[in-house]
């Protein structure tokens, strides 16, 4: 049994976690088991995945939002990667190395499908640990992608602009309108982008919204744009930014197109230049599974 901590990260790679994630999509649909406890804002979540020829994976991740105003992280866990042939643990894996990798792995491979090839200007809505990640996964795929940063405290911006060789921005409609591709990872609870803001052929990698009162773009976003996600399994019924514009009849199931299960069908993919995509990240425990062990097979 392997322990990997985050000193792999240098062996890792963007591009090639990506191929991993949609090889993983051609195996066996994945049995998933995700459970969810409340406390008030924080959160247990208890994700678990089987993919025949892969193994298994169970992660708990314990989500308190007001960690960070005391130092500490918002997200905590654990990632057991079990070998599929004997059920045996294989590997114990950095929870934060598993999750930054699979969370910005799994919009990275939806902007590779969906965004335009030459996207050269992309919008980070959030300046939190995962819109970092998204600046360097972004720029795997679009070298020379100029980043743009908002976020509502407007001195996180700068600050992660700082680090990460990229521009603040205050005015978030007008930074919209200059995207060709815009990444959302906030803890919203009520949408902070507008659908009348996108110029077409924008995509947009909706990220922070994982729980069922969780929006981060408004319906008219959704009526615009045709809708991807990564896993009906664990979007619809789970998510808000998809189940309550469901509930409410902005949307039905079939204006979502394709998960990444349709990947080898074609079917996840951009049709013209001026359409605006959208794909919502839910971030299953099978992506969990495949990006772990990506991560141990990199370490081999």
């Amino acid at each position: 049994m392997q322990i990997i901590t985050s000193e792999a990260e240098s062996r890792l790679d963007w591009l090639a976690l990506t191929d991993a994630l949609a090889e993983g999509h051609s195996l066996p649909r994945a049995e998933i088991s995700d459970s969810f406890l409340y406390r008030g804002d924080d959160t247990l979540l208890t994700r678990s995945a089987w993919i025949d020829g892969l193994g298994l994976a169970v992660k708990p991740a314990t989500i308190f939002p007001g960690n960070p105003q005391t130092g500490l992280p918002m997200v905590n866990g654990a990632v057991n990667l079990f070998g599929d042939a004997s059920g045996e643990l294989v590997a114990l894996i950095d929870f934060h190395l598993v999750t930054k990798w699979k969370t910005a792995g799994d919009s990275l491979l939806s902007a590779r499908r969906l965004a335009r090839k030459d996207s050269a200007n992309a919008l980070i809505v959030g300046a939190g640990n995962v819109a970092a990640s998204m600046i360097e996964a972004y720029r795997a795929a679009f070298p020379g992608i100029r980043i743009s940063i908002w976020n509502r405290t407007a001195s996180a911006a700068r600050d992660l602009a700082a680090r990460m060789d990229a521009i603040a921005v205050d005015d978030l409609p007008a930074a919209c309108r200059d995207a060709d591709l815009i990444a959302t990872t906030t803890m919203a609870t009520h949408p902070v982008l507008q659908g009348d803001w996108l110029q077409p052929g924008t995509h947009l990698d909706l990220i922070g919204a994982y729980r069922p009162d969780m929006r981060e773009v408004d319906d008219a976003a959704l009526k615009r744009a045709r809708i991807f996600v990564d896993s009906r399994s664990t979007t619809i019924g789970h998510i808000g930014e998809i189940q309550i514009p469901l509930d409410n009849g902005v949307i039905a199931k079939t204006d979502i197109v394709a998960d990444f299960y349709d990947l080898s069908s074609g079917d996840y993919t951009r049709r013209s230049q001026d359409e605006i995509t959208i794909a919502k990240n839910g971030g299953g425990a099978h992506l969990d599974l495949m990006t772990a062990r990506y991560i141990l097979d990199a370490m081999e």
